[in-house]
């Protein structure tokens, strides 16, 4: 039971935060320190989850994703009223009449700190949620309903382009100069942030035009997957205007764009300064892979990442831990996360090591002269 249970991990943090935020000031932020404090200190000191188990029940492990987007949906709405001046009066007599909560006292008791901390546990749960989930569900291309769920995942982050560029671009040109998801060794973060949002829906829209000129499909029909997830996203936009007003709906561009972002410094750890022969296919070396509990079990297994090069087919509990085969990240996830985005020069140090070991035990002669020639 445990062994399915695990997965449920990212509904269950996102249930006990809104739970926790309800009781008022203070506890947004105890819980962000708890939650890094968990995940960080969790995937240092527990043994790595590096088995592959065998599933007789796998339905329950693909509803522990399509679960996920009614609780996204209900975190973003909830955070976003959070920062509302424009709250509907039955909104409001909801949590009064059910739960005996003064939504709007515990909106004006939450101070600064409070306020930061709910933003970026939000996202924190949310890019894990609506963009590992959905990456997970994109990847069944003969699916319509996981292909379904995994597109309204990803409209909660703006990234309806995810479900093109990925699975067409970036697993066909990952570790090349023009992958915009693999970052240069050195490469400052906050530009490839940037540069990958835009460089990557540049990317989708080139894929789909291409596939839509090929069946000879006009650019306006409703099998424009791009145009369709941009409606997607509208009317979350929309439907968090109509509810919350225009600050509400700037909350969840915010919380939509910190997502993004998440998703971005994540393809930057997970290839970052590693190389690839044009024309050669992706190896396990072409990816840095992680064994950490605490992030293999809150981002769906994408941690075994180096597999899932090796057979985007495979679901999240078929991936192999490859303890040997595949290069592996010296921290968890978050930890990673947070040396890349707020020490960076700490990041490169770090990894540093961990290229030099790449270039020496796992890069072929090719890519061992491209780098002598970066």
């Amino acid at each position: 039971m445990i062994k399915y249970i695990k997965y449920y991990f990212p509904i269950i943090i996102a249930i006990t935060f809104i739970s926790l935020t309800l009781k008022g000031s203070y506890f947004p932020i105890l819980f962000f320190i708890l939650f890094s404090s968990t995940f960080i200190i969790g995937d240092y000191k527990i043994k790595p989850d590096s088995k592959i188990q065998s599933f007789s029940y796998p339905f329950f492990l693909d509803l522990s994703i399509y679960l996920a987007l009614p609780i996204l949906a209900v975190l973003t709405f909830f955070a976003i009223s959070i920062f509302s001046n424009n709250l509907p009066l039955w909104y409001i007599s909801v949590f009064k009449d059910f739960l005996n909560i003064d939504f709007i006292h515990m909106q004006q008791s939450f101070n600064i700190f409070d306020k930061i901390s709910i933003i970026m546990t939000v996202f924190l749960i949310s890019g894990p949620m609506g963009i590992t989930g959905g990456h997970e569900l994109v990847h069944r291309k003969k699916n319509k309903f996981d292909l379904f769920v995994g597109n309204w995942l990803l409209a909660f982050s703006f990234d309806c382009n995810f479900a093109i560029e990925h699975v067409y671009g970036h697993h066909k040109n990952v570790c090349l100069p023009e992958d915009p998801a693999s970052a240069k060794r050195g490469e400052n973060i906050y530009i490839f942030i940037l540069k990958g949002i835009i460089n990557e829906h540049l990317s989708g829209w080139e894929i789909e035009l291409n596939r839509l000129r090929r069946k000879k499909i006009s650019f306006f029909t409703f099998q424009n997957q791009i145009l369709i997830g941009y409606f997607r996203s509208v009317l979350i936009s929309l439907l968090s205007f109509w509810l919350f007003g225009f600050v509400g709906m700037l909350t969840f561009f915010l919380i939509a764009f910190l997502s993004k972002s998440l998703l971005e410094v994540i393809n930057y750890i997970e290839h970052y300064g590693l190389v690839r022969e044009r024309g050669k296919p992706v190896r396990m070396r072409h990816s840095w892979n992680s064994n950490h509990f605490f992030s293999s079990i809150y981002l769906y297994n994408v941690t075994r990442h180096s597999d899932h090069h090796r057979n985007s087919n495979l679901k999240f509990w078929e991936l192999s831990p490859l303890d040997k085969d595949a290069p592996v990240l010296p921290y968890g996830y978050l930890t990673m996360l947070y040396l890349a985005v707020f020490t960076p020069y700490i990041f490169k140090n770090v990894m540093k090591k961990e290229l030099d070991n790449w270039d020496q035990n796992y890069a072929n002669d090719f890519e061992r002269n491209l780098i002598n020639n970066l």
